[in-house]
């Protein structure tokens, strides 16, 4: 199997064929696309989602913070907790520790999410730090939104500007090949981007306007959040590609490395399935926050994307493009 995500026809026979087990606590059962799982919990339900972070080994208390938090804010919960596992390869720094902690700790603080606790280890089984993240939320009783709520007629909704994490990621990564190609002051607003990661804010308006999927894009871009949402939710999808909100220092360090941007993690967007696409775009904006209205949800099982007078299908997500860089 390649790096990266599994693909989808692996994971649906490989692993979620094999869960033949549904207790009647859980709401929200493991499934293609769904970034939660959710269990009854008296007048409020229990929110739980886990990601580990192995794309990059820079930034990675950070990232592992924010790829957690924005799962939880998808299904419109509030974060109360996380549990931590670090694994350090052979020969290590405690600094490293110390600075993933450092990291961590601050969000935990600016969003008032305690650190539940966690494991940490040294081991020759991996050969870059490997930060895994579980969340755990709540919701009122009843009001957890999934990825598969999408229906047809729904018009779908993408916050700031897909491929912030993986420009932010590409231009730390690989500065020095950027230098060459690009001029400094494109490449330093790149690496700032990881200051847009959050899409805690995103998924509050959206919860006060009306939704009915959310869904965070994370690995495989911005085309296979696409995907996702629409094959959890049973429908087909029609997308125009010049709509999708996009940064043009994303587009021009994926030309330098030969990526497509639209496959690229995509961590601070969010895509959202609402019947109010204009009046949501309107208060995201007063909220300081860029949306776009870039599509709709179509009856069948049709996944178009439309590029002036063309007409293309979307493919189940790959490997996201992070890991497909030349060296």
């Amino acid at each position: 199997m390649e790096i990266g995500k599994i693909p989808e026809t692996v994971l649906k026979r490989s692993i979620l064929k094999k869960l033949t087990v549904k207790r009647p606590e859980v709401l929200v059962h493991s499934g293609v696309g769904e970034d939660c799982s959710v269990l009854e919990g008296g007048d409020y339900d229990i929110v739980l989602s886990t990601d580990p972070i192995t794309g990059t080994a820079t930034d990675i208390g950070k990232l592992a913070f924010y790829v957690t938090a924005n799962d939880i804010a998808s299904s419109g919960a509030e974060l109360i907790g996380m549990l931590l596992t670090i694994i350090f390869p052979p020969n290590s720094k405690e600094e490293e520790l110390k600075k993933i902690m450092d990291d961590m700790t601050e969000l935990a603080e600016t969003y008032n999410v305690e650190i539940l606790g966690g494991h940490t280890e040294v081991s020759e089984a991996v050969r870059q730090t490997l930060v895994s993240v579980t969340g755990v939320g709540r919701i009122e009783r009843g009001k957890a939104i999934q990825t598969g709520g999408l229906k047809p007629g729904q018009d779908l909704v993408i916050t700031k500007w897909v491929g912030l994490e993986g420009t932010s990621i590409l231009a730390k990564q690989y500065e020095e090949r950027l230098q060459k190609r690009l001029p400094d002051a494109i490449i330093q607003t790149a690496k700032e981007m990881d200051q847009y990661l959050s899409v805690i804010q995103d998924a509050r308006v959206a919860m006060q306007v009306g939704v009915s999927a959310m869904h965070d894009v994370t690995e495989g871009g911005i085309f296979g959040a696409l995907w996702e949402m629409a094959a959890a939710s049973g429908v087909g999808i029609e997308v125009d590609l010049k709509k999708i909100p996009i940064r043009q220092e994303t587009i021009e360090l994926c030309e330098v490395l030969e990526i497509n941007p639209y496959l690229l993690i995509s961590s601070g967007s969010m895509l959202i399935g609402t019947g109010h696409g204009s009046r949501l775009v309107k208060e995201l904006e007063a909220a300081g926050i860029p949306a776009a209205v870039v599509g709709f949800a179509t009856q069948g099982n049709d996944r178009v994307i439309i590029n002036g007078e063309e007409r293309r299908f979307l493919e189940p997500p790959k490997s996201d493009e992070l890991f497909h860089v030349k060296e």
